[in-house]
């Protein structure tokens, strides 16, 4: 049997068309709040961005499978020279919904892919003390769960799907994934890629948690799904997929992410009727129209 792959555009904050317990991961980047190059201005304040992740951690809860994993990759941000501790109230906020805060991966990315900005040059002008504020090559994915995985389950499964599950010992040690820090290379803002205008994280992140998270057959979500690629790398490793995003003019773009991918498998797009009120007060279109 095929995948399926069901794409909502809508608000995140209330996931309806998901039956209750029925993800097994979820994997996601919200907005990154009011970043000046990807999200100027989409949110009016700090409080609001926090009332999103408030809101979505709450029905995150209620979707989950018992025991099953929600990953969230994310960082501290610099706005107008005010830093957000995103990363811990992230945390606070999973917390106090109901789940536990099992890991904290660090993603590192090239070094050479910053320069020195004017930020970390502020020392190079004067090599005193108090003047260093570093550039950033790093995000955090942090792993939360609901409750603890019950192991037995794993013994119950039919031996194809474990075979199908079985996650490479060469990728694992070779390319380090045991460790807490991964080193891959970010989507640069380079060239005609789909994600132009997107802030899209790589492939790679996702495929890691994918394999290490959910067998073959099961579903992942990303609430915040942008141009797809949590979903296009479900459908690559044969999970099925749900996907919500408040931009519809995604649409075009999700839908050649994910063609040319497994053709047994099924893509179909939702749009909700959002009440006003359920509306974010700046949506993904406008914010991209801004960058």
């Amino acid at each position: 049997m095929g995948t399926v792959h069901q794409v909502v555009f809508g608000d995140c904050r209330t996931m309806k068309e998901i039956p209750s317990g029925s993800i097994h991961l979820i994997i996601t980047s919200p907005p990154y709040f009011n970043a000046p190059f990807d999200y100027p201005g989409m949110f009016k304040d700090y409080n609001a961005f926090l009332e999103l992740i408030r809101a979505l951690s709450l029905d995150l809860y209620r979707i989950l499978a018992p025991g099953r994993i929600a990953c969230f990759v994310c960082d501290d941000m610099l706005v107008k020279g005010d830093k957000y501790p995103v990363v811990a109230d992230i945390t606070r906020l999973m917390l106090r919904a109901g789940l536990r805060y099992r890991d904290r991966l660090v993603w590192v990315k090239p070094k050479g892919y910053v320069r020195i900005s004017r930020r970390s040059g502020v020392v190079v002008q004067h090599p005193y003390p108090m003047y260093f504020y570093p550039d950033n090559i790093q995000e955090s994915i942090l792993i939360f769960q609901k409750g603890r995985f019950d192991y037995s389950y794993v013994r119950e499964l039919p031996l194809n799907i474990l075979e199908k599950s079985r996650i490479a010992l060469n990728d694992y040690n070779g390319d380090e994934w045991h460790l807490s820090v991964w080193n891959i290379t970010n989507v640069l803002p380079l060239g005609l890629r789909l994600e132009k205008g997107i802030a899209a994280f790589p492939e790679e992140i996702p495929r890691r948690l994918i394999k290490l998270f959910s067998f073959h057959g099961e579903t992942v979500l990303d609430p915040f799904l942008g141009s797809g690629t949590t979903m296009k790398v479900a459908q690559e490793l044969g999970r099925n997929s749900w996907g919500y995003e408040i931009d519809r003019r995604l649409k075009k773009i999700i839908r050649q992410k994910l063609s040319g991918h497994q053709s047994d498998s099924r893509v179909e797009f939702r749009l909700r009727q959002e009440s006003k009120k359920s509306r974010p007060s700046v949506s993904r279109r406008q914010v991209i129209a801004q960058s």
